[in-house]
This record gives structure tokens, sequence and C-alpha cells, in this order.
């Protein structure tokens, strides 16, 4: 199972498009991020992407009351519904149109979905013993025009729905005799949102030019009538008296036709009315800002309304208080949700990628997240693979952490596209090259640009090395065909390496020897010796122009991507090649809209812009302008697995051959713009216009991996893509990989040998089962005074599965001395037959290394705490007033015990 890679999370992207959900317990937001979800677990400070995707971009999702299921719909209406609990897609359905908006009903046994101008409600999926997980109840058309929003009753009885021919309809969620719909007015643009009043049919409606409304209704929700009881008391009426209401039974479910005219009422019972009992305006002073988003928290009574500026407001209704004003970015707000307690309100900015949470009452941030906002350049780990540093063409420079998937710190210095990043080997400094003429250096423990270098003329920097001990920085340039070497001591420029004759595509050092390798345009690798005055030492001659160049991690061979879709090895020490491989067919390029040659023509100029070696050195990952990354075994030159990293067909270049039924006289319907301008509301000044500005710019991205790193772990290795930073990961997956098994190798032999106190054996046994379970119920049961002993006893091929293990229990248990007994004791004792395999142990040692570093991290944080809190309470002591002499003495006693106490804390740490 060595490339069992799946999908483990996304990072450098957390808000796209579509609405904003919280969880049940409201600690967690779920975002729509392109065409996937992610889950931002607050609490814990965590992020996760669920391993479902949809064939385009989420437009909206809608999250059951129990917060078990979620029905996720993209932009051609295909919907998803997926367990939250098991992360797995339970049913797929297609609504045939762009779905506007979805609700569940509060007691979880409907569902209303709008499209277009008409409601369709559907019984919730496993409420009911049913075999079609989507079975339509009833199907409501009233407004004119495409309908916009939903909101529900706290009983599920009645649901009201907003539209853009600016009317609000109330629809019965049964058949009530005294509402069957009713259709409100007063508004003069887009409606927003629509929202009950807490225990009430009373409504507020908001609109798009910030206008609220505020509803009363003369009957309380006790007071909606069936109409079967109603029917019971008096004889049947005739056909003609049933004009409001038209059914027709079948595979529709009951429609149920709207009428702008008010419903016929009857003679027992007086029917639902409506009075507009006051009107606001949140635009004063003449100042014109479109309501984009809005959400209402009816136990507290608080509406939360997003504007186009990036502006929120919090009133409190129906009195209209405003509690709160700020501003969040410049750009629109496109969604908002506020969680169940109504402390917590989630903003999403589709513009900036941006993900807010603000608390209110404090008016702080609980959570402020935000992706690259144009492509991702580049990556790089650190070396204990705890940290994931990525460029993108916005300039900026983000440190993610791989474990909570989340981003610590911004770097904004660049001034344009960062080309390359990478982490010097002491994994506290992060070097950056941009085509703004600068590399920047930046100090992970202060979070500043401490060094700047630039070079005497002004150069694009597109790529970028540093060598093992940190000390020399190499930057080459596109535009002078020159490379740049400076001190990272003291920022001079050392020396400027001429002799390309084109620009400089790539660089590496090796991490053996002070050997620079430069890969470029002009068909050359060139080999430059640090030691010997920057000489070249070799010249490697290419087939085609040089696009990426690595060193294998012990630096004795090297692979360089051309031009021409070959990835070819060479011996640095000879000069000679080792092996080629031809990947052109394995990238499988897909055909873009505006192609007028097929996919397999245009692959003949496709070609992997981008290599890693794995951290044994037997494999490298290779990927380009393709959806796909490919896996080849070096030793034997051929392609051992390959991975689509996407299936969203929201972005160019995804399928191989268009679509003939978007194909019309004038060409392809998707280059026959339809004036899909901005979301911001452009004014319509055409007749016949239907949407948007027909000279504003339409943008669909093409897929592309522009960077991939092995994680220094082995376990995960990650991708900068045009969907953001995908991590693949082994550790996700529950793979069941037995090794060595028989018929003897069972659970119950492994615990019969623990109850004989048959460590070893048992330890044998349960890696040849290879079950994580159990693997750690028997670590576990050793006692600690034995695990020398053990340890000493094991067989070797074992010793390394053991402490492979080891460290991914060390990452997660709280038994931190037990597993350190454990690792020490192997280390000791197998250490000098661990060093002979030293190329398939690095992994698992830097596996290690990072479980005891984040261990490190933690613990001195809290030592720090306690230490300064220590610190304090002596100065405060000090700071009392006048003592009696026995009780200076007392105090002067425990200050000596407070200051030893101190060095005692310096000492540990």
């Amino acid at each position: 199972m060595k490339f069992a890679y799946r999908f483990s999370n996304l990072l450098g992207a957390v808000y796209r498009q579509g609405n904003l959900n919280f969880s049940k317990d409201g600690n967690a937001v779920i975002s729509p991020v392109g065409n996937r979800i992610s889950i931002f677990d607050m609490k814990n400070n965590t992020s996760e992407t669920l391993p479902i995707s949809t064939t385009k971009n989420i437009t909206c999702v809608g999250v059951s009351p129990d917060g078990c299921l979620a029905v996720v719909v993209d932009e051609d209406g295909a919907a998803l519904l997926v367990s939250l609990i098991t992360r797995a897609v339970l049913h797929h359905f297609h609504f045939h149109k762009p779905v506007s908006s979805i609700r569940f009903s509060p007691d979880g046994r409907k569902f209303v979905v709008t499209k277009e101008n008409v409601a369709l409600m559907y019984h919730a999926p496993g409420k009911q013993r049913e075999f079609n997980a989507f079975v339509l109840d009833k199907s409501y058309y009233g407004p004119y025009d495409e309908t916009t929003c939903i909101d529900w009753t706290d009983d599920s009885k009645c649901f009201v729905v907003g539209s853009k021919d600016m009317s609000t309809w109330v629809f019965g969620a049964e058949r009530w005799a005294n509402l069957i719909y009713y259709s409100l007015g007063g508004h003069k643009d887009v409606i927003v949102g629509c929202f009950f009043e807490k225990d009430s049919l009373n409504l507020y409606t908001v609109s798009q030019d910030g206008v609220l409304c505020v509803w009363e209704s003369d009957t309380e929700p006790d007071g909606l009538v069936l109409k079967k009881s109603v029917d019971k008391s008096k004889p049947a009426r005739p056909e003609e008296d049933e004009e409001e209401e038209e059914r027709a039974e079948g595979e529709e479910g009951e429609v149920i036709r709207g009428k702008t005219e008010t419903p016929k009422t009857n003679s027992k019972i007086k029917n639902v009315r409506y009075k507009q009992i006051s009107k606001h305006f949140f635009n004063k002073e003449g100042e014109f800002n479109n309501l984009t988003a809005a959400a209402y928290h009816k136990p507290t009574h608080i509406l939360v309304t997003g504007f186009a500026s990036g502006i929120f407001h919090l009133h409190e209704l129906p009195e209209f208080n405003l509690i709160h004003s700020l501003s969040i970015s410049d750009q629109r707000i496109a969604s908002v949700a506020i969680n169940s307690s109504g402390d917590w309100i989630a903003f999403g900015c589709s513009r900036k990628g941006q993900l807010l949470v603000w608390e209110w009452q404090s008016e702080s941030y609980v959570f402020k997240q935000q992706g690259h906002f144009n492509n991702m350049a580049s990556l790089a780990y650190s070396p204990d693979g705890q940290y994931v540093v990525t460029g993108g063409d916005d300039g900026k420079v983000k440190v993610w952490n791989t474990n909570s998937g989340l981003c610590f710190v911004t770097f904004t210095e660049h001034t344009s596209s960062v080309t390359s990043v990478t982490f010097t080997s002491s994994g506290f400094v992060i070097v950056s090259a941009s085509l703004d003429g600068t590399v920047r250096a930046f100090d992970l423990h202060r979070y500043r640009n401490f060094r700047t270098f630039t070079s005497p003329r002004p150069a694009q920097f597109s790529s970028l090395a540093v060598d093992v001990s940190g000390e020399l920085v190499s930057a080459g340039a596109q535009d002078s065909f020159e490379i740049f070497l400076w001190s990272m001591q003291t920022g001079r420029l050392l020396e400027v390496l001429s002799g390309h004759e084109g620009p400089v595509s790539s660089l590496s050092f090796s991490p053996v020897q002070s050997v620079l390798a430069s890969a470029s345009w002009d068909r050359t690798v060139r080999l430059w010796d640090m030691l010997d005055s920057w000489q070249v030492k070799e010249t490697l001659p290419l087939t085609s122009d040089g696009l990426c160049v690595t060193y294998r991690p012990d630096g004795q061979q090297l692979a360089v991507a051309t031009l021409n879709g070959e990835i070819s090895f060479w011996n640095p020490q000879t000069a000679a090649q080792t092996g080629s491989i031809a990947g052109r067919h394995d990238l499988e390029v897909g055909r873009k809209e505006t192609d007028k040659i097929t996919a397999k023509q245009s692959a003949k100029g496709k070609s992997f812009t981008s290599l890693c070696y794995s951290a044994d050195g037997e494999s490298v990952l290779a990927g380009g302008h393709s959806k796909f990354v490919c896996i080849y075994n070096v030793q034997e030159q051929m392609l051992m697995k390959k991975f689509e990293i996407s299936c969203n067909l929201s972005f160019d270049a995804m399928e191989e051959f268009l679509d003939r039924r978007k194909m019309t006289e004038f060409g392809s319907l998707t280059l026959v713009d339809d004036g899909a301008g901005d979301e911001d509301g452009v004014d319509i000044s055409l007749p016949g216009v239907r949407r948007g500005d027909m000279s504003s710019r339409h943008f669909k991205p093409e897929i592309r991996v522009s960077s991939l790193r092995f994680s220094p772990t082995g376990r995960s290795w990650a991708a900068a893509t045009t969907e953001g930073l995908l991590v693949y990961s082994l550790d996700g997956s529950l793979v069941f990989d037995p090794y060595d098994l028989d018929l003897d190798v069972t659970p119950a032999s492994i615990r019969k040998q623990l109850r004989l106190q048959e460590w070893a054996s048992a330890i044998v046994l349960a890696f040849r089962l290879n079950e994580n379970a159990l693997k750690q119920e028997v670590l576990e049961t050793v006692p600690q005074q034995q695990i020398p002993v053990v340890c000493g006893s094991l067989p070797d091929i074992y010793v390394e599965k053991l402490l492979g293990f080891v460290a991914s229990c060390l990452e997660k248990s709280s038994h931190l001395q037990f597993y350190m007994s454990w690792a020490q004791n192997l280390l000791m004792l197998h250490g000098q037959r661990l060093k002979n395999r030293s190329a398939s142990i690095v992994p698992t040692l830097q596996s290690l290394q990072k479980s005891i570093q984040r261990h490190f991290d933690n613990l001195s944080k809290l030592c720090d705490f306690n230490m300064y809190n220590i610190r304090y309470a002596v100065a405060l002591s000090k700071q009392k007033g006048i003592k009696r002499p026995a009780e200076e003495e007392e105090d002067d006693e425990d200050e000596g015990m407070s200051e030893a106490s101190v060095e005692e804390t310096d000492l540990m740490l």
C-alpha cells in the first residue's frame, strides 16, 4: 500500500461562493470551497475538507436540524446527499435547473428547494422508509421571476419564499384551509431575505435596495386549520369553487398555484391576512449601497445584514435599533450565517476568498482566514513536516499548519507575484523569490522580514534555492539569464553567475555537496561548484528546454523535466544520463473551450513543470498543465500511479472532447457570453439584456499543477493547483494491509500471548495482522520496565515498523513519556543497524521528529505561561506595603522558594 494516497485536506482556500452554515452545536462552520465542502472547527482550531466533490462549483448547501445530513447542490442543479457523520455520499439527484436556495424544516421532516420561479417541497431522507431518498411532496408556484430565499416557521407549518419580482410568498406546508398562499408586496427591489418571527406568523422582509418591511399576521400558528377537518363538517363544494388551488397527483406530487388576487374566503373560517406595520431604511443620508446578504436569529431578535461595500449591520427587531456596524473589507459580503446561540456570525466574501467569524458581544474575531487571491504558484514543506509555506500570484507568502489545516501568518512585503518559496534546513526561516526583483527572508519566531536581497540591476526572479547550511541563497532571473548568490548572514551579494543563454527556470542545491544545479531554456543544466570560485563544474545537454531540476535526497542523482514532456535522470558525478521517462501521454491534457485543435494535438506541446523525489529516492512525483499527477518508479522508469486531482468542470481544460450539445452556428455556446457580469447588481440599462454588464469580463480558470512536494515524513504529498493546496495522505484512509499473514495470526491468538506475558511475540503477531487499534492495545499493555527487554529481542524487520507506529501514536496520544521510552530504546539498541538503511529510515525519523517537536512546542508554551505567572506572583508580593519583621522573614523565605522554583523551571526548559 505504498502509493495508497487518498485526498486528505484542502488548504489555501476557505470560501468561494454559496451559503455558509453552522453545525448543530454552533462550533463549526460548513463552507463550500469550489466543488468541495470544508468544515472549520473553531473550538478545536482545525479544518477538514470532506472527501466528496461535485462536478461543478457548489452554489448552495442545506444542513438538517440534527446536523447528520447535508444536501449539496452545484451550478447545474446536480445534488448530493451527504452524511456528515461518515463523510460519505448517500444519494445522487439532479434538479435539472440551477437551485437558488435550500432549507430543511425545523422538525427535519421536509426540505424546500427553490429553482427558477417554483418552490419544491420534498420529504427529508431517512424519516420515512422509502426506496427513493428524494420524494417530491408538493410544488408551489407563485412568483413570476426567480426565487431567492426561504424561511420556515418554528413549528414547520408554513414557509416563506422571496423572489426577484419583488414579491414575497407565504405557503402552507400542509393543506391548511385558511392559508394556502399569501402574496406580499411593498418592495421596489429583489428580496434578499425573509424571516418569520419566533413562534409566530409575523414576517420581516429585506430587499436589495436596503429596505426592511415588518408584517403582522392576524392569526397565531395554532389558528391554522387543516382542510380535511373542515371538509368533513360541510357538504362537498362544486369544482368551480376550487380555483385558488390546482392539484395534479402523480410523479410531480401535488401542485399548488398561487395567484395575485386574494384566495376565496370560507364562510366558516377566516383566512390569514397580513398587514404592514412599519418600514425601515438601511441606506440613510442618500448613500446607495446594495444589501447583498441577511440572516436573522429568532431567539435574540437580531438581524444581520451584509452590503456590497463590505459593511455589516446588527439591528434588534422589531424596533430596528442599531447595535453594531463594522466594515470587514472593501469587497461584497456574499453570505451571512448565525450560530445556534447567536454569539458568532460568519461572513463569506467570494471576491477575496475570505471567511470570517465575528463575536459581536466582545467585538472580536473568533476566526479569520483568507486564501490566495490569485493562483498559488509554489509551496514547500518545513524540515519536520509541521508547516507548509505557499506563495501566490497575489504577492503573499502564507504559512499553514499541516495538523490544523489553517494559516497562522501571512507576509505581504512582496509587491508582485511570488514565484518560489523554500524553508532553510533549520525550519525557522522562509525564503521567497518574486517578480518584483527581491528575494526576502522571513523569521518564523518573530514573524518579520529580516533580510531583503536585491540585484544591482532590477531583475525578475523566477527560481530559488538555499543550500543545506542555510548560508547561501541563490535566485535565477528570467530576463537577464543570470544567477545571483547572496550570503544569508550579511545580506551581501556574493557573486553573479553568467553563462546561460535563456531564462533560468529552476535551481537546486545538492544535499551533500556545495554544488548548485540550474536548468534553463537554453537546453542545458549547469552544475556550479560553490567551493571552487563559483565555476561551471559540468554542463549537461538536454533535448529540449529545461523546466525543472531537482536532486535526489542522497545527492547521487539528478532529475530534469524538459519541454518535450520527458523526465531525464543524470549522474551528477559522471555527467552521464542514466535514464529517461516519456511522460507526455500520461499527462492527458484536456481541451480548452477556445482551442481550435483536439486535446491529443495540444498535448504535444505540454510537459511536466514540477518534480519532487520521495524521501527514499525510489520514486518521483510529477505534475504540470493537467489535472493529473503521476508517480514514477525511477529504477524501472515506469508509471506507478496516477491521481486525478479534480473533477470540477467549472475549470477550463478538464474534458478531452468538446460537448457537441453546446455547439451552435456561432461556435461554442460557452464563448457566447450572455453578459455574465459582477454579482454586485450592475444596472441593466439596455432593453433585452437579461443580466449584468455586457462589457464585463468573463473568466474561467484553467486547471493546472504549479508545484508539488513530498512531505519529509513520506506519509503525504501536497500539490499547489488552481483549486488550492491539495494534500494527499496515507493516514486518512482505512486500508487493511496485513504483513506475512497466516492462519495463526488472529486477534484471539495475539491476546493469548498478552495473557502469557510473551510481549515480543504479541508485538510481532500484531504487526503481521497490521490493525492499528490492535497494535496500540498490545503496545500499551507492555509494562514500562519491560520496554528495553522487548526492544532488544525484536527481529530487525519489525524495528522500523514499530518505530514508525510509535511516531504516529506519539503525535496523537497523551502517553508522552511511555511512547518516548519506546522511541528512545529502539534508537539506542538498533541505531547502528538503522543507520545502514538510512535511505529508507529517513521518513520514519522525520515523522518522529515532527511528533516530538509538536509536543515540545505545546509544553514550552505551557511552561512559559506558568513561569511568567510565578514571576508575576513574586513581583506582586514584593510590592506589598510595610510588613512586620516576622512577616518579612516569612516572605523572604517564600521569595527564596519562588526564585528557586523559577530557576528549576528555567532548567527544565
